[in-house]
């Protein structure tokens, strides 16, 4: 005798399988007057038919309410219809930015984005990526990666490769870099031009690459005018707000003296000026400060911030673009941007 958990059980089976069975790939067929498999094509965008049985076809599926089985397209695509995008902080506001964009472009494909954080470190990013690959993505994009070229050479020889932030000699990786170095000289510059000479730097995470390449630009600018560097001006950072607030108070306690600020990126910029807040100094009063990325929110702080422009929407879009062409065969140009400088309130010649 059957026990009753059982009988519940079967029930269960059957009205899941009756709901799942509802309309099939031979439901619609039959309502457009086509064959079954004239329909998968139709609806895999493989079909060669008449524009009549096309719109037959679409219209069963409106009326119908046919869902097609993503699993079963993708198999008679060959692809998962999957794109991994790794970034090395999801809750960051500059990479949320660039993963809305990513996200945008790839589904306007029909590409589903699959989001990872490498949290700035080696191990986190290659565990990111080798979990991406069990899932069969389709390609990787990475943003800002901190992996070895190395290693992204051998990556890119097992799956199609978009990497945003840096520059990557080989042709089977599509590299979308900014010039961080130029950006940092049109930050200091600027500074040096309202009559600051004792300008401070507040860095990104040591080795990661575009951190480093900001710092370049920095020691530059200073050369460029013939201004000593002082290693005691120099403050390391993590990118984020309490990294450029700590940062910021270990110059302060050091009793360096300074006039200005260079930030390496917008997040350690409004740290530090908090920090600066925290301690009685104005800005621009006292100290005048710019960033680096122009976050939406750097319009908005007080005072609003000078900071390097570079668009996060373009970088999300360029490397969708970038990725569903590779994976389509079609030329997948390399872009690159050069910086302006938006100028604020957080600034003013030295007096």
């Amino acid at each position: 005798m059957q026990s009753k958990l059982t009988k519940s059980k079967d029930k269960a089976r059957t009205a899941f399988a009756g709901s799942e069975s509802a309309v099939t790939l031979e439901s619609v067929a039959k309502a457009a007057g086509v064959s079954p498999s004239t329909v998968s094509r139709i609806l895999n965008g493989t079909a060669k038919v008449s524009e009549d049985k096309v719109r037959a076809v679409n219209a069963a599926v409106a009326k119908l309410g046919f869902l097609p089985n993503p699993v079963a397209r993708s198999l008679a695509r060959g692809r998962s219809m999957s794109i991994g995008v790794v970034s090395q902080a999801i809750d960051s506001p500059f990479y949320g930015e660039a993963l809305a964009s990513i996200e945008k472009g790839l589904l306007r494909a029909s590409y589903t984005p699959m989001f990872a954080s490498g949290h700035w470190r080696e191990e986190d990013e290659r565990r990111c990526i080798d979990h991406l690959l069990s899932r069969r993505v389709d390609g990787i994009i990475l943003i800002t990666s901190c992996l070895p070229d190395t290693w992204l050479l051998s990556l890119a020889k097992r799956v199609p490769l978009v990497l945003t932030g840096r520059k990557v000699a080989s042709p089977r990786v599509i590299c979308l870099d900014f010039d961080h170095v130029p950006g940092a000289r049109l930050a200091v510059d600027y500074l040096i031009g309202q009559g600051h000479k004792r300008i401070a730097f507040l860095g990104g995470p040591t080795g990661h690459p575009d951190a480093v390449q900001r710092y370049e630009g920095y020691r530059a600018a200073l050369e460029s005018h013939r201004l000593t560097f002082s290693s005691r001006l120099v403050a390391v950072g993590d990118y984020t707000y309490s990294g450029g607030f700590q940062a910021m108070q270990q110059l302060l306690t050091s009793k360096v003296d300074f006039s200005a600020v260079f930030a390496a990126n917008d997040e350690s910029a409004q740290g530090a000026l908090l920090a600066l807040h925290r301690q009685g100094l104005r800005v621009p009063q006292d100290i005048s400060l710019v960033g680096f990325d122009d976050l939406p929110s750097s319009a908005y702080t007080i005072p609003p911030l000078t900071t390097v422009h570079r668009s996060t929407d373009q970088i999300g879009e360029a490397a969708a673009d970038a990725m569903i062409n590779l994976i389509e065969g079609r030329p997948a140009t390399p872009k690159h941007s050069s910086p302006t400088l938006a100028i604020r309130e957080s600034t003013r010649p030295w007096r």
